[in-house]
């Protein structure tokens, strides 16, 4: 299984990210409402110092140059309560210091104009700084709600995978724990019937237990039969105990099956290698197994063919008395499909399993 899950996308560059940091910062000294007000009538000053000491360069008029822009930068680092300050402050100093009659508060018609002229665009200004940081704060506040619903999701997966890959192991330990005292408990029987019933039931369960593994995937997706068909084939023969024979699978990729229908079909194609590597080689040690796959007009055709002793003389599999072959023909009629055994031409075996099939082929693991 991977353990690897990216989940989330590759990280902004440092280079894009301080500007952004920087005005999700804003507005500064938040912390310190007094020290902001105090800047802020510092930069109104600061303002009206820069406006004097400009007057004689600038034609008449223009009583609220250097203040609209104090108003704005006071608005934007320090907020909407010391940017209104300032905007008192500055529009009370142009009154005063630049709109006629200079050096007084004495109001006109003219100067009512100027005034609300300069009250609405300040306000104007104040608001849209206000709603564009709030706005910021808002995408800031999602964007760290996601990063952390991401790691969360990402731990979780990480969790979910470790505790099933934990239960499919124990889960496979116990069902081969099984086999291997029923093996045990074969000392204690005399009747060879019952020692060859036992065997059978503990192969069958520790094979169950190897192949439970390979069955489930976290994620859900069904299994590449080819791949499964190749691991499976060679962890029967293997456990047959015979290392002369050599095997060769063929089938098709992109071939997938759900678990419900994998675990009747692997128990099936393993009892036919079981029975290969112990009838068709019961007195060798070496010989050849293939095992082909094919589709055929909606139907899948699993064969296992030997080149071992072959059938004994009038062999029928409907009579037989074998516990195998009666476990795989009635997996297979679950299957709705058919199994038989046959005499290869010109030596061996051969086993044949053919279920249906609809082609829902899916990307493999």
């Amino acid at each position: 299984m991977n353990h690897g899950l990216p989940l989330s996308s590759p990280p902004v560059p440092l280079v894009d990210q301080r500007p952004r940091r920087l005005l999700e910062r804003l507005p500064l000294l938040t912390d310190r409402p007094i020290a902001a007000y105090m800047l802020a009538v510092g930069l109104s000053v600061g303002a009206c110092v820069l406006r004097m000491a400009s007057d004689h360069l600038l034609p008449p008029g223009f009583p609220y140059l250097t203040f609209f822009p104090a108003v704005i930068i006071c608005a934007f680092v320090l907020g909407r309560g010391p940017g209104t300050l300032a905007a008192v402050l500055c529009g009370l100093m142009a009154w005063y210091f630049f709109i006629p009659p200079i050096n007084s508060f004495a109001l006109g018609v003219d100067t009512a104009v100027a005034l609300l002229f300069y009250a609405g665009v300040v306000t104007v200004d104040i608001m849209l700084v206000d709603w564009m940081q709030t706005a910021n704060h808002r995408l800031r506040d999602e964007r760290e709600r996601n990063a952390d619903l991401a790691l969360r999701s990402t731990q979780l997966a990480e969790r979910t995978e470790i505790l099933f890959g934990e239960l499919q192991h124990r889960v496979s330990n116990n069902l081969q724990m099984i086999g291997a005292v029923l093996s045990l408990q074969k000392r204690g029987v005399t009747d060879p019937a019952a020692i060859q019933a036992l065997d059978n039931a503990a192969t069958r369960l520790t094979l169950i237990g190897r192949i439970q593994r390979q069955l489930y995937d976290t994620s859900g997706s069904q299994i590449a039969l080819h791949q499964f068909l190749r691991d499976l084939a060679a962890d029967v023969i293997e456990a047959g105990g015979k290392p002369g024979i050599a095997h060769s699978v063929s089938a098709p990729e992109g071939i997938t099956l759900p678990p419900d229908a994998l675990i009747p079909l692997a128990l099936i194609l393993a009892e036919a290698i079981a029975n290969a590597i112990e009838h068709g080689f019961a007195t060798r040690d070496d010989g050849r197994i293939a095992i082909d796959l094919v589709e055929v007009a909606g139907h899948l055709h699993l064969s296992v063919v030997d080149d071992g002793a072959g059938l004994p003389p009038a062999f029928d599999l409907r009579t037989s008395i074998s516990l195998g072959s009666k476990i795989a023909t009635t997996l297979a009629r679950q299957l709705g499909g058919s199994f038989e055994v046959l005499n290869a031409d010109p030596v061996g075996a051969m086993s044949i399993l053919v279920i249906p099939h609809h082609d829902q082929r899916a990307p493999t693991r």
